[in-house]
């Protein structure tokens, strides 16, 4: 096992690796801004060095500096996080250049999941079922037009670079389509460097769910289950759950079957999760791969009694997994919602200074918390602050216990998600266990205007 692994990361998905590095004895090194000299990783951590002045681009995302910082601090490995550089390739080959263990997949392979384009083609290729659309890049408006009128309006129009549902819109008709292409195209370019576009059929109403991957240097590949995703705002999750109440045993068998072959067809090793679309008749369709740790880690964490991060350095340590998809059973439920610092009506960024924090606690109850009160709320960064997880026997004993953990949830400072939290989770489509991607906007929009 390491001695000593940097967390090319902040906030609480950083105190989340060095808790569970503490635990193994491995001495941890954080990298923090300027805007975040007196965060709370900074003080977790056994030593810290400052990356940069606040501006991400300037500090979390300066390879060449975390790289010089992982060298002089002597660390043998590198824990990306999430976000950030957790999925940047070029990171991943420049640490093992100088020597050091990157704590994810290859290079390589995170370049071939980087594009979506090319991952619908490898996963295609492994026998995973995905969405019909095209499978080279669109070049211009003019080809989407002739696409779209071949595959059906509406149509999703995608970047293949990035995430966060950035470049990303749903195409009505004909006369939407040039104008979105292009703005679609320019914005894809600016935040991720590249303006590849593609096309898909549009699937309404969808759930989308995903399965946890781990898997070893020695060939092993094991689903750990499936997480929930579907509640989102701007096309990112804010509530998240494992088992998904929505699938049945079989299609559930299905789902982990397919992704456990998508693994090994790409030759996949550590921690990741294959998302995909669900429709109301249970097929699913291979969305996108994220080769890292997910934000909703700790639902799956809850119901398998795993450490992920745990297995994830023992894994980057070459050593073999311990169990088997036999072996393990998943018990009770878990529910995680994040909390941001943000406005709960608009989802507009609230930063400032946190006055009060108080954070529930009691049977059940787990909070991943990246602040405290007395701290600053930077408009730099993501706002999301926190994440709450609940954990029951069942599923109705989980949304009881979450419920009641919001209502003794307590910020002051700052505006926050919780209001919208509590509306969404005690909505009788959640407690139902029938939450589509169109959630936000069929029941907490609606709910929201008629209050003003």
């Amino acid at each position: 096992m390491f001695k000593k692994v940097l967390i090319a990361n902040r906030g609480e998905i950083a105190r989340r690796v060095i808790r569970t590095c503490k635990r193994l004895n491995i001495h941890t090194v954080a990298i923090y801004s300027e805007a975040d000299a007196e965060s709370l990783h900074v003080k977790d951590a056994d030593e810290a060095y400052c990356v940069g002045k606040p501006p991400v681009a300037q500090s979390y995302l300066n390879i060449d500096r975390i790289i010089e910082i992982a060298l002089e601090s002597g660390v043998e490995a590198v824990h990306p996080g999430y976000g950030l550089l957790s999925e940047n390739a070029q990171f991943a080959k420049l640490c093992t250049e100088a020597g050091l263990v990157f704590i994810g997949p290859s290079a390589d392979v995170i370049a071939s999941m980087g594009s979506k384009l090319e991952a619908r083609k490898t996963m295609k290729a492994a026998g995973v079922p995905i969405v019909e659309g095209v499978e080279a890049p669109v070049k211009d408006a003019e080809e989407a037009t002739e696409i779209a009128e071949r595959l059906g309006y509406p149509i999703m129009l995608k970047a293949s670079a990035g995430g966060g549902g950035i470049g990303m819109q749903l195409v009505e008709n004909a006369d939407e389509l040039a104008k979105a292409f292009e703005g679609n195209q320019k914005r894809a370019q600016s935040f991720f460097g590249d303006g590849t576009m593609y096309m898909e059929r549009f699937i309404a109403n969808p759930h989308h769910v995903e399965v946890q991957i781990i898997a070893d240097h020695q060939g092993n590949v094991v689903p750990l289950f499936e997480r929930e995703c579907s509640i989102q705002r701007r096309n990112q999750k804010v509530v998240e759950e494992a088992p998904s109440p929505f699938i049945s045993q079989e299609t559930r068998d299905k789902m982990l079957e397919a992704s456990e072959k998508a693994a090994k067809h790409i030759g996949y090793v550590n921690a990741g999760t294959i998302e995909y679309l669900v429709d109301a008749d249970q097929n699913f369709y291979f969305l996108e791969m994220n080769t890292r740790l997910q934000v909703e880690h700790p639902v799956t964490e809850e119901i398998t009694r795993l450490d992920l991060v745990e297995e994830q350095l023992k894994i980057a340590a070459k050593l073999p997994l311990t169990f088997t998809r036999e072996s393990i059973t998943k018990q009770g439920h878990a529910i995680e919602v994040r909390i941001y610092a943000e406005n709960p009506s608009t989802f507009f960024p609230s930063p400032g200074t946190i006055t009060t924090l108080e954070l529930p606690a009691g049977e059940g109850i787990r909070n991943e918390c990246g602040v405290e009160t007395g701290s600053t709320v930077t408009p730099f960064y993501d706002p999301m602050i926190s994440k709450l997880v609940v954990w029951g026997e069942t599923r109705a004993i989980a949304c009881e216990r979450l419920t009641q953990a919001l209502k003794a949830y307590k910020v002051e400072g700052i505006q926050t998600n919780i209001p919208m939290l509590l509306k969404t989770v005690t909505h009788e489509q959640f407690l139902n266990g029938y939450t589509t991607t169109k959630f936000v906007e069929q029941y907490y929009l609606p709910q929201l205007a008629e209050t003003k």
